[in-house]
């Protein structure tokens, strides 16, 4: 093994948060919770397991009901769930590590037999494709367009949501605009329809994005929240148009009120639109590389790639599935266990969530130099 020292395990530093390293731990569903959406004890070991990354972001919690995508993900909408996270983050705490919470709603990316509710979106335009549901894999259902009392209304659901995380223990929150789900839903033209002030151009379709971020920044301080993005991610059926410009336009909108970071999905350093946010952009930038190859040189590469390039933090999602220690493996150069994508989401339990190994427990012969992508683009 050969160990690395790069800019990865230096310190760095948030709004009011020091870190100790630039790793960064991505959100990711895992279905592991009840299913009114409260945060289950084995969540908290899971967590725990993965406190030595510099930040965790942990995974998507809706702001209500209506915005429930999938069965047994979590929310933070009433004390139950702020309950549950408690647990989840004084056990991360515990193990010294710090946590955000996502918040998300999923827009059409939901079901009735799921949620109870018709899902609501910016026109009444539904996902191209099935969604599981507790019945299984089930055509999606038109959702009713959202009303202008449905936006400020979800605006503020955000807000509170954002309240309950704080209270929750959480250090702060990342709203999610990325993926296919309901801020992104509103990016992009062909899932936004609107002829009102939320569609049609360009400074219309980030409204949306903009409103509820900086409402969730008056609620709990702007340098508690953290917005990410997936520039010209095609997930659950989105085409956004414009992508060069949306992105820096919602950036130049929301820079001056002091957020915690802008985090990048899929981030390539190459690209224009990246370059550009760098540029546009005054504070922390977290970016989540494109992994073509799930190893510990696989990760140095892409991760230095964008360091290089300016981002101050990275996030890594499926790696750190996998690897409980993740940051003393890539710290060490020693190889990463292989994901096993059958229990990765809808199944429940310990099996593929809490049961991989750390290096003093490493069977032999234990590789990543092949690893399977899996979910759509669902996984970070």
């Amino acid at each position: 093994m050969t160990q690395h020292t790069t800019a990865l395990f230096e310190p760095a530093r948030l709004p009011g948060l020091d870190l100790p390293n630039r790793l960064v731990m991505a959100p990711l569903t895992r279905n592991r919770a009840e299913a009114d959406g409260t945060p289950t004890p084995l969540m908290a070991t899971y967590y725990a397991q993965r406190a030595s990354a510099g930040l965790i972001i942990a995974e998507a919690a809706t702001p209500n009901a209506v915005g429930q995508t999938y069965p047994n993900i979590t929310a933070i909408h009433s004390p139950a769930h702020v309950a549950g996270w408690r647990q989840v983050t004084d056990a991360v705490r515990d193990a010294g590590g710090r946590m955000f919470l996502q918040l998300q709603h999923g827009g059409r990316v939901g079901h009735p037999s799921t949620s109870g509710l018709t899902p609501v979106a910016p026109s009444p335009v539904p996902l191209p494709e099935t969604i599981f549901t507790p019945q299984g894999h089930q055509p999606a259902p038109v959702p009713r367009e959202m009303t202008a009392e449905d936006i400020r209304t979800t605006v503020a659901d955000f807000a509170k949501a954002a309240r309950n995380a704080v209270g929750a223990g959480f250090e702060g929150v990342e709203v999610h605009s990325a993926n296919g789900h309901l801020l992104h839903q509103f990016l992009a033209r062909n899932t936004n329809l609107r002829t009102d002030g939320y569609g049609g151009s360009v400074t219309a379709r980030i409204r949306f994005a903009a409103e509820v971020t900086e409402a969730v920044a008056a609620g709990i301080g702007a340098g508690r929240v953290g917005l990410r993005v997936s520039p010209g991610n095609t997930v659950n059926g989105i085409t956004e148009g414009e992508t060069e410009e949306l992105y820096p336009a919602l950036a130049e909108r929301l820079d001056g009120l002091g957020l915690a970071y802008l985090h990048v999905g899929y981030a390539d350093p190459d690209t224009p639109v990246f370059r550009k946010l760098r540029t546009g952009w005054s504070g922390v930038i977290v970016a989540n590389p494109v992994l073509k190859k799930i190893s510990t040189e696989g990760v140095h590469r892409a991760s230095e790639a964008l360091l290089a390039a300016g981002a101050d933090l990275i996030a890594l999602g499926r790696p750190f599935l996998a690897n409980p220690d993740l940051v003393t493996r890539l710290r060490l150069g020693a190889p990463l266990n292989e994901m096993r994508d059958r229990y990765f989401m809808y199944v429940g339990g310990a099996t593929g969530y809490t049961d991989y190994p750390a290096l003093d427990a490493q069977p032999a012969g234990a590789s990543s130099d092949s690893m399977v992508a899996l979910d759509g683009g669902r996984v970070a």
